[in-house]
């Protein structure tokens, strides 16, 4: 799985290797929704930086958002940015793709698939961009 191994066992093995290991709930599903949109940008756009990310939502990425994230094993640190200052930048692990069934990044849906399944809106999305356009030239 990820272009790892993953141990498996019998079936009937299966309550008493449940019952050893606490906490039996997936990192994946506590994720805040927060946080998952912010694992979801970094997916799609990565490698970035978190001051990209910032300026993609519109308000700040805070530093326990990714390291949460990080200490959940979902991110990684990236190659430098060539951006004055040099930030660092965040991919995804292995891990990641192993928490959400996934071979390669290749899987994930595609934002059209997203679009047509209603979980995206193009449109939203244009209107959200053109409002944070629109406060850079209020501010200046």
């Amino acid at each position: 799985v990820a272009g790892g191994w993953q141990h498996r066992s019998r079936s009937a093995y299966a309550s008493a290797i449940r019952a050893s290991q606490a906490p039996t709930r997936s990192v994946a599903a506590s994720l805040s929704e927060n946080e998952a949109a912010v694992l979801a940008a970094i997916a799609y756009l990565q490698p970035v930086t978190r001051g990209e990310l910032s300026n993609m939502f519109g308000k700040e990425i805070s530093r326990d958002t990714i390291a949460g994230l990080r200490d959940a094993g979902f991110l990684s640190s990236g190659p430098r940015s060539p951006t004055p200052g040099a930030p660092y930048t965040y991919v995804t692990t292995k891990h990641f793709l192993s928490a959400f069934g996934l071979e390669t990044l290749r899987d994930l849906p595609d934002l059209e698939g997203l679009e047509d399944a209603g979980l995206l809106s193009r449109q939203a999305l244009k209107e959200t961009a053109l409002g944070l356009a629109e406060s850079d030239v209020l501010e200046e």
